[in-house]
């Protein structure tokens, strides 16, 4: 199970005897007991009794991490120029403290926070953004329905739904939004119109960003260069980083209600990020048949 360090990524032995001691080899030998990399650990400080080290990570496993101090501390004292002493200790101020519990301590504690972290995990997939995006939108030349429609539509489903602001159509501006979204914890982020054929339709790009491996299936194709369509077709995204879901839907309301439909139906089943794709855009397929060429 991974915890996050939280930015508290650092380490300190005290009362520690340093004799010619081989700094390398101290950072290794934290490192092996920690699983992780060597490349991963290294010592910052050095006195006469005291190390300091700093773990190049944002997580690590828990398993890995709690009450592994005896196992440390007989590592420690088997590296040459090293000794340790009765009141040897192993301080840090966040995740990292929890190295010095005893074993039987540590598996309870384990036993709890993949509890806490189940739950978690719970109430952050049940939170919910939504973005519109449109320079006709952003400046109120047309009404945004979509957004309240998916508002009132997944808090029947239990969600907890906020409308964030229009965006501008243009990558930056959706991927800052999107990124953001990721770092407060929203679990599940929907983004609506810019995903079509011109040269003004950046939300897909934005989300291949984030996520490059987002799954982009085309709704419909168009013939590249005719007309205003700078771009093959138009498609949706669906992409996920974290716990974190990324979806992005077409503008025009019927379609968004098209292909809300088929993602809470993909949601309450349980589907990846790539049959949730093709579920939502087999439905939103079903409005192009006999007005557009349709492939894929």
């Amino acid at each position: 199970m991974k915890v996050q360090l939280l930015g508290k990524t650092e380490l300190w032995i005290e009362n520690i005897v340093l004799r010619d001691a081989n700094l390398t080899e101290i950072g290794t030998a934290m490192a092996d007991v920690l699983k992780l990399g060597r490349e991963e650990v290294f010592v910052t400080d050095a006195s006469e009794n005291h190390v300091a080290l700093d773990i190049l990570r944002t997580e690590v496993e828990a398993e890995n991490v709690y009450g592994k101090r005896n196992e440390i501390l007989e590592r420690l004292a088997s590296i040459q120029g090293v000794s340790l002493t009765d009141s040897t200790t192993i301080h840090s101020e966040g995740i990292l403290g929890f190295i010095s519990l005893d074993k039987v301590t540590a598996r309870d504690v384990l036993s709890r926070t993949d509890s806490m972290v189940s739950e978690i995990v719970g109430r952050v997939r049940m939170r919910c953004i939504v973005f519109p995006t449109g320079e006709e939108v952003r400046t109120n030349r047309i009404r945004d329905t979509n957004s309240p429609y998916i508002e009132e539509r997944l808090g029947e489903e239990g969600y907890e739904v906020k409308i964030g602001p229009a965006l501008k159509d243009d990558i930056d501006s959706i991927f800052g939004a999107l990124n953001k979204a990721l770092d407060e914890g929203y679990g599940l982020v929907i983004t609506t119109g810019g995903v079509g054929a011109e040269s003004k339709d950046r939300t897909v790009e934005a989300l291949l960003r984030l996520d490059p491996t987002a799954v982009t299936p085309y709704i419909t194709r168009y013939h590249k260069g005719t007309g205003r369509h700078e771009k093959e077709g138009v498609r949706i995204a669906v992409g996920v980083l974290g716990s974190s879901l990324f979806v992005a839907l077409p503008g025009p309301n019927d379609e968004v209600r098209l292909g809300l439909k088929a993602l809470i139906s993909g949601l309450n089943r349980g589907l990846d990020k790539h049959d949730l794709a093709l579920e939502i855009v087999n439905a939103l397929r079903s409005k192009y048949v006999g007005a557009h060429g349709l492939s894929e």
